[in-house]
């Protein structure tokens, strides 16, 4: 049986990941609430590591952010 992936929708224009329809291509997508906004992770952006250890929890979606995001050059 093939996994399939769900639709990501942003609307993050300015992001590398973001295609027509606002749509993200990223492989990965690592979402982090907002306290945790400018915390490094250890990560790559859209690459294959991140901190998935931890846990926290979000009271409102306006409280999470998403660290997938890399700029468009």
């Amino acid at each position: 049986m093939i996994k399939q992936m769900p639709q990501v929708k942003c609307s993050v224009a300015n992001c590398a990941y973001w295609t027509s329809g606002n749509n993200c291509t990223a492989e990965l997508i690592m979402i982090e609430i907002d306290k945790h906004a400018n915390a490094k992770l250890d990560s790559e952006f859209a690459g294959e590591t991140f901190d998935t250890e931890h846990q926290d929890y979000a009271a409102a979606i306006q409280e999470t952010c998403c660290h997938t995001f890399k700029p468009k050059h």
